[in-house]
Formats: C-alpha cells, structure tokens, sequence
C-alpha cells in the first residue's frame, strides 16, 4: 500500500511525512511518499493533501501543477482511494472559500463555504492558534478512539461551515463553534494539524492508516 502526500508548494510536507510514516511503519502499512506528480497521485492508495495560508493561494498552487487537480479528482471521486485533507487541504473540500473579499472555488466534495471565524467575543485572537480541545459530534473510523476533550493543535483563521450536518464530524469552540473535522464515504479532513498533535494526532493517522470506507 502507497500513502501519496501531495506536494504543490504548500503545507508542511516534513513534519508531515515524519508523522504519517512512523505511523506506517508501526502499523506496517506500506510506504509514504510526497509527489507533486500526477501519476503517482493518481496510482496511490491513499492520498493525503495538506495546506497552509489562503484558500486561494492554495487552490491556485494545486491547480497550477498541470494534472495535479485532476489527478486527485480522479484517484478520490472515481477510484474512491482515501483521502485525508489537512487544515487548507481540508478548506479546499469546500464549494467555494471567501477570503479577503475573494471568492475561490474549491473541489464541492463537501458542500458549504469556507469562511472567516468571528469569536462572539472580541477579546478571543485571531488567528485561532494553539491547542484547543476536540469535541466528536459524529462518530467516525478515523476518530475511533479519541476520548472526548482531548487536544489537538490549531492555526487558521477561516473554516468550513458544511450545508450538511452530517458531513459535520468534531467541532471545537473559539467564542463560538468552529468547525474541526470533516467526512463524508471516503473521504476526511481536519482543520487541525494532527501531525502537530502528538499522541492523538498520531493516533488519527494511524486510524487513516487502517481505515477501509
């Protein structure tokens, strides 16, 4: 089995890569590779797209890599491979991402908006950032086992309010609930770093790792 991590300039890639094949390897489930290379995204078995800064500098990056954005559609929507969107590479499931008054299309794979956080108390920082606790509102494989209000570590100031509550799988608060996971047949996502979360991040990975939807 190959976990692809997509490289198309944005995320980190190393910490990443560390965290998702310590965890192969103890689980002994195959290799971990970063490829910005089309082919490869599309043979792998499971794909892994992080991201870091905004919405559409992101989108904008992944489409640029000729191929890459296909790619992914095609290894995730028709050959139904598991997918894992970290933080941005979670937004990006979106419709559509609203950001410094600019509207950028996102992949549509779960329905909503990628929008600014507004605490509903102005003392509270943006960017919400640091450890914050996770709360599961629905169960899901890749959450199996993580107890309830354990932490796990965020950096962002945007995130994805889904049209279906469903698709909606842990929440945490910051002056308000704000999105943390979602998912939806195949595929997941984070708005959290769980290769920033020591144990429970790794224990998410490795969930990922085993997960058969």
């Amino acid at each position: 089995m190959r976990t692809v991590i997509v490289d198309y300039g944005s995320g980190n890639l190393r910490s990443a890569e560390k965290s998702f094949a310590r965890m192969a390897e103890e689980l002994d489930a195959g290799t971990v590779r970063v490829s910005d290379r089309p082919e490869e995204v599309a043979a792998a078995d499971r794909i892994v797209l992080p991201g870091v800064g905004a919405f559409a500098d992101c989108r904008d990056g992944l489409r640029s890599r000729d191929g890459l954005w296909e790619a992914i559609e095609e290894a995730v929507r028709v050959r139904g491979r598991p997918f894992f969107g970290i933080c941005v590479g979670m937004q990006l499931l979106a419709s559509r991402g609203t950001e410094h008054g600019m509207t950028a299309e996102g992949f549509g794979w779960i329905p909503g908006e990628v929008v600014e956080i507004t605490p509903s108390d102005p003392t509270l920082k943006i960017p919400h950032m640091g450890w914050n606790t996770l709360e599961i509102t629905r169960p899901h494989p890749v959450l199996e086992g993580i107890a309830p209000g354990r932490h796990v570590y965020f950096v962002h100031s945007y995130h994805l309010v889904p049209e279906q509550a469903a698709q909606l799988l842990a929440t945490t608060d910051h002056g308000g609930p704000i999105t943390a996971a979602v998912g939806e047949d195949n595929i997941f996502g984070t708005q959290f770093h769980p290769e920033k979360s020591q144990k429970v991040g790794l224990a998410i990975i490795g969930n990922f790792l085993r997960w058969r939807p």
